[in-house]
C-alpha cells in the first residue's frame, strides 16, 4: 500500500489505535479468540506499549506502515520487542513483503538511534474485509503449518476482526475501542451495524462529552466510505436519543446535527441558487414585458393621435372648401368667416 493509495479507513485504524491504551484493549479483545495473542500478551508487559516516535519511523497518516511500537519484554530486564501494526480492509497479496520493508527500516532505525542490535519484531495484521482471507496462503503452498511462519524474517500474527465477539466488545470497559472495533468488523454489515452499535449508548454516557462525540463523527466519516451518505439517516434512526435521561449528547443528537446541518447547507445553496435563476428569469420576463406593454401603448397612442389629426385635418380641408364655394358665389367674407370659422385672411388666400 503507497502513500497515495491510502484512505480514510487506514486513517480511522491508526488514530484510534496509536493510544496506546486504546492498542492494549484491542489485543486483549483480540486474545479472546486468537491463542497467538495471548501468548504474545503473556510474552512481554502490556503497560509499557509506547508508540515509535515519527522522528524514528516513517509512521504516520501518509506514511508507510499503521503504527509501530516498542514494549517491554516480561522478562524483566527492560529487554525491548517491536511491534508492528498494519490493517487491511481487503486481500492483498503483497501485505508479507510490505511487512517485511516496514519491520526492516522502522525497526532496524530504532534500533540503530538507540545503540541496539536489532530488536525482535512481532507484526500483527488486522483485516476487516468483506470475505474470508489467508495471508499465509502462498506460504501454505510449500510448507506444512510447523515451518511456513519460521520462512518469515519477522513473528507475524493475523487478525480478522470479525472474529472479536459482540458480547465482548459490549462488555469492554473501553468503549472507545469497543465501538471502533463493531464498526469496523461490520462495515460492510449494514443490518448487523445498526443492531449492534444502540447498544453502546449507555457506555457512552461513561466517558468525556468531547471524546464521544468525537468517536462519533470518525466512525461516521469511516462508515460513510464503505456505506455511503445514507448510512447517516439509517444510524439516526437506530440510536435513541439519551439526552434527556443522562445529560448528554447521544449518538443519534450527534448524527441529527451532521444531518441538519447537511440539510442547511443544502438549503443555502438551493436558496442562492433560487434568487440569481429568479434575477434572471425576472428581468427577462420584466424586459420582455415591458417591451409587449410599450408597443401596445405605443400603438394605441399612435392610432389615438392619427385619428385625431385626420379628422382636424379632414374638417379644416371641408372648412376651406366650403369658404371657397361662398366666395365664389359672391358672398361677403365677414358672412363666410362667420359660418365657417375661418380668419379673413384665411378666406382671402383661396
Amino acid at each position: 500500500m503507497t502513500k497515495n493509495s491510502r484512505r480514510s479507513h487506514d486513517a480511522f485504524f491508526r488514530w484510534l489505535f496509536a493510544d496506546e491504551n486504546h492498542l492494549r484493549a484491542l489485543l486483549k479483545l483480540s486474545a479472546k479468540s486468537n491463542l497467538e495473542i495471548q501468548q504474545f500478551l503473556a510474552a512481554v508487559d502490556p503497560n509499557t506499549f509506547v508508540r515509535i516516535p515519527d522522528s524514528y519511523s516513517n509512521v504516520d497518516e501518509t506514511g508507510e506502515a499503521d503504527l509501530a511500537f516498542r514494549v517491554n519484554a516480561s522478562s524483566g530486564n527492560h529487554a525491548l520487542v517491536g511491534v508492528l501494526l498494519e490493517h487491511k480492509s481487503g486481500p492483498d497479496s503483497n501485505t508479507l513483503e510490505q511487512m517485511e520493508k516496514y519491520v526492516n527500516s522502522v525497526m532496524k532505525a530504532y534500533a540503530q538511534s538507540h545503540s541496539a542490535t536489532r530488536i525482535p519484531t512481532v507484526a500483527i495484521l488486522f483485516y476487516n474485509g468483506k470475505g474470508p482471507w489467508d495471508p499465509f496462503k502462498i506460504l501454505r503452498k510449500n510448507y506444512s503449518d510447523y515451518f511456513f511462519k519460521s520462512v518469515l524474517p519477522y513473528q507475524c500474527h493475523f487478525i480478522d476482526m470479525k472474529m472479536i465477539s459482540d458480547e465482548d466488545c459490549i462488555g469492554c470497559d473501553d468503549v472507545v475501542t469497543a465501538m471502533g472495533v463493531t464498526a469496523m468488523k461490520y462495515a460492510f454489515n449494514r443490518k448487523k451495524l445498526l443492531a449492534i452499535l444502540p447498544k453502546f449508548q449507555k457506555a457512552l454516557t461513561q466517558i468525556p462529552y468531547d471524546e464521544a462525540k468525537n468517536l462519533l463523527e470518525k466512525i461516521s466519516v469511516y462508515l460513510k466510505e464503505y456505506l455511503g451518505e445514507s448510512i447517516l439517516k439509517e444510524l439516526d434512526m437506530a440510536f435513541v436519543s439519551i439526552g434527556q435521561k443522562y445529560g448528554f449528547v447521544s449518538a443519534g443528537d450527534v448524527f441529527r446535527q451532521r444531518l441538519a446541518a447537511g440539510k442547511a447547507e443544502a438549503l443555502a445553496e438551493g436558496i442562492s441558487k433560487g434568487l440569481s435563476k429568479g434575477r434572471k428569469e425576472g428581468l427577462s420576463k420584466g424586459l420582455s414585458k415591458g417591451r409587449a406593454e410599450g408597443l401596445s401603448k405605443g400603438l394605441s397612442k399612435g392610432r389615438a393621435e392619427g385619428i385625431r389629426q385626420g379628422l382636424s385635418k379632414g374638417r379644416k380641408e371641408e372648412k376651406l372648401s366650403l369658404a371657397k364655394a361662398f366666395r365664389n358665389k359672391g358672398f361677403p367674407l365677414e358672412t363666410i368667416a362667420e359660418v365657417t370659422g375661418l380668419s379673413i385672411d384665411e378666406i382671402k388666400a383661396l
